[in-house]
């Protein structure tokens, strides 16, 4: 199964995704360290690198698949063509996708945790802004695929113990 974790950043997506893959279990695939690692090998930043690290991802959980392995994805995948991206995948593995989008009904909150978080898998990539996580907001409007919606104000055992069951059945 292709498990392909939504939501903007500082919701508590990455949290969510890293116990429920540690339930299952099943590798975690970020996007956002991918790119992190191509700027480290000297790839400019000028270069379409968030591109790329949904390119390679896409390409590891196509290995995993092929192995029989669940994957988790973890990415924003605010674009409807990110998303496609994992509806194809799954359709070529033949596997089934579930979509888990992470929002936060708290603005404060996640504000406070966007602007507090400090990644060291991102070290050397600038923290998104407050206005830069509103603006990617209108990508989601209109998605219309099935998907799980968790609320990161919920305990996050509770969000982990929902994704289990939305992917198990």
């Amino acid at each position: 199964m292709l498990i392909a974790m939504c939501g903007l950043q500082g919701t508590g997506k990455s949290t969510i995704a890293g116990q429920l893959a540690r339930e299952l279990p099943a590798p975690v695939l970020p996007v956002d360290p991918v790119e992190v690692a191509l700027w480290a090998a000297g790839i400019d930043r000028d270069q379409p690198t968030g591109l790329a690290a949904f390119v390679v991802v896409g390409a590891l959980a196509g290995a995993m698949l092929r192995l029989g392995q669940t994957v988790v994805v973890d990415a924003v995948n605010d674009a409807e063509v990110a998303r496609q991206q994992w509806r194809d995948l799954a359709a070529r593995h033949e596997v089934p996708l579930r979509f888990v989008e992470v929002v936060c009904s708290d603005p404060a909150l996640h504000r406070r945790r966007l602007e507090e978080r400090r990644d060291v898998d991102l070290a050397g990539a600038a923290e998104p802004t407050w206005e830069s996580v509103e603006a990617r907001r209108e990508g989601f409007e209109g998605w219309d695929d099935e998907r799980l919606v968790l609320d990161s104000v919920d305990p996050v055992a509770d969000n982990v113990r929902r994704a289990l069951e939305y992917a198990r059945r």
